[in-house]
């Protein structure tokens, strides 16, 4: 057995001191001395993270979006050269936006094979390489890009990549490890695992000012994206919009599960009815409140509460703000929690509380008549299927990992959560959410995960790569496909530009029709996975039950649901 360490075996040192438990792997050449190192230690019954071997990397950078999400944890994935990392870097984009921290590597060579040492393999002089090398191709889609320049530096500069990574706002960071590097004998580093960050709080009299606001609003709410995504942010959240009476509000570009549906102070997801009426409006982790961007409360003053509210990923972004607290979010929120009960007097919180719920009970209303006007429809409405869905989730207590575009606004609103971690959107491209949902089970073990898709977006995914990921891993999820056999989405863009062209008058849809597309639950047919194809109300139930039965024990389930609109 190989006793020399090398390059692989520090590569493998410093993530492991740096709290990885995963690495995920799309497969390269460059990757022998890690694997070397890993099956070592594998062998001798040495602690190392867990490995993961994926055929997509999609699949890799998707999976480990997803444990990320759940987790909070750094996360690592090994990509091949440039090409794995072109290929790549949509998932690692969507990580991006995600902020979800992690060390992406790949390679390329330095010698060519006209060097000394081990021979790189002909394929890095002929095909591999890349003008100016691969950390300037991953620069503008990460939080920070670098090469490795020399095995003396490499321990620490993986540790350094991983701590820069999980600082807010987290995302991926992305090192390039030449080949020979990988391959060089080293001494053993001076090991030390890397802490967790410090956690900031805002000045007391940045906190004092908000509140003084805040005691006097009389229609005050919170409009929130991501708060559900800082660890404690959904309970902070809870406490401080339950004792100070505040409503809350969950735009569409929402993405994660940030206070609870059914509370009496959630006032759903549109901002029209409550903006120009609201006295006082706290942007809550909401990189994006308003569209169009420079949209204006009538009246109300802007609080940012965010750790770092300008996001530097972001190309345009309009916040209005009148006064920032930029401390971390649950220590942020708790503060000002105490602040402000020190100031109100409690008749003006039960009065806010009783207008917000008042405006609740509307919204919940207007939700149980659409459902009630889909369970009565003779087709499969998008609603119902959501409602069935909700009724897993309650039930499961399962986490939804969601993929749709036209429909996502009805599963937030009618599948919904109750939980922080209970719902994760998608985002980027189209084409990662399997993998994201396989990361998600990776996470959650035993509880279930749905993931719901629409038939365009499940088609951008790779379907065999992920479907054999959730066989050789033992991750099932049940895939729940929204199919209306188009791109819904590119036809009401179209129809918006223009009402009355060419397209309207001869219905000629370009870019819409999916009507040729297979039986999508067929795919599962060669993993001996549970499928179903469902058009009837009637068998809604009957098909779900099943589907629910497979994943419970052990498979994973497509179900293909022909939606009426």
């Amino acid at each position: 057995m190989t006793q020399t360490y090398d390059g692989g075996e520090l590569l493998i040192d410093a993530l492991t001191d740096l709290g990885v438990d995963v690495v995920f792997c799309s497969s390269g050449s460059e990757w022998a001395p890690a694997w070397e190192a890993f099956a070592r230690r594998q062998e001798a019954g040495e602690p190392a993270p867990r490995y993961i071997d994926l055929t997509h990397e999609t699949v890799a950078g998707g999976m480990a979006t997803g444990y990320g999400l759940v987790t909070r944890r750094t996360q690592a994935v090994l990509l091949h050269a440039t090409p794995g990392l072109l290929q790549g870097a949509m998932a690692v984009h969507g990580a991006l936006l995600a902020g979800v921290p992690m060390v992406v590597a790949s390679s390329e060579s330095t010698t060519y094979g006209d060097g000394p040492g081990q021979d790189p393999g002909g394929q890095w002089y002929r095909n591999l390489s890349i003008v100016g090398g691969t950390h300037p191709v991953a620069q503008p889609w990460t939080k920070w890009s670098q090469q490795v320049g020399s095995v003396d530096v490499l321990y620490e500069l993986v540790k350094r990549t991983g701590e820069l990574a999980a600082r807010q706002p987290a995302g991926p960071t992305y090192l390039n490890v030449p080949l020979e590097i990988l391959l060089e004998e080293t001494e053993r580093p001076v090991r030390k695992d890397v802490v967790a960050r410090g956690r900031r709080i805002s000045a007391p009299e940045d906190v004092a000012a908000v509140a003084e606001l805040l005691a006097t609003a009389e229609r005050p709410i919170v409009i929130t994206e991501t708060a559900g995504r800082e660890e404690g942010g959904y309970d902070a959240l809870i406490d401080l919009c339950e004792s100070l009476g505040i409503g809350v509000i969950e735009p569409s570009s929402a993405v994660c599960a940030n206070f609870p549906k059914d509370s009496a102070l959630h006032l759903g997801g549109e901002l029209d009815p409550y903006v120009d009426e609201a006295d006082l409006i706290l942007l809550v982790n909401c990189r994006a409140p308003y569209y169009p961007p420079s949209r204006k409360p009538a009246k109300a003053k802007t609080v940012v509460i965010d750790e770092v509210p300008q996001r530097p990923h972001v190309v345009y972004q309009v916040l209005n703000a009148d006064h920032y607290l930029e401390g971390a979010l649950p220590e942020t929120l708790a503060q000002l929690r105490e602040a402000t009960l020190a100031l109100t007097d409690q008749s003006a919180i039960a009065t806010r509380s009783a207008y917000f719920a008042s405006a609740h009970g509307r919204w919940a209303t207007a939700t149980a008549d659409a459902e009630a006007r889909a369970a009565a429809s003779d087709r499969i409405d998008p609603v119902l299927l959501a409602t069935k869905l909700r009724e897993i989730v309650r039930a499961e207590g399962a986490t939804v990992v969601d993929e749709t575009i036209t429909h996502s606004r009805l599963v937030q609103r009618h599948v919904g959560w109750d939980r922080p971690d209970s719902y994760f959107y998608v985002q980027g491209g189209l084409g990662q959410g399997i993998a994201v949902a396989l990361g998600v089970k990776l996470a959650v073990q035993d509880g279930i995960v749905i993931f719901t898709v629409g038939d365009g977006a499940f088609l951008y995914n790779p379907i065999v790569q992920s479907l054999m990921a959730a066989k050789d891993l033992g991750l099932p999820v049940l895939i729940v496909i929204f199919n209306n056999k188009k791109y819904l989405s590119m036809k009401m863009n179209h129809l918006r530009f223009y009402p009355q062209g060419a397209a309207v008058q001869t219905e000629n849809h370009l870019g819409v029709d999916l009507s040729t597309q297979p039986e999508l639950s067929a795919f599962a047919a060669p993993f001996d996975m549970y499928h179903a194809a469902v058009d009837d109300p009637a068998e809604l139930d009957r098909v779900l039950g099943e589907a629910l039965a497979a994943v419970t024990s052990g498979t994973t389930a497509v179900l293909n649901v022909a939606v009426s609109r």
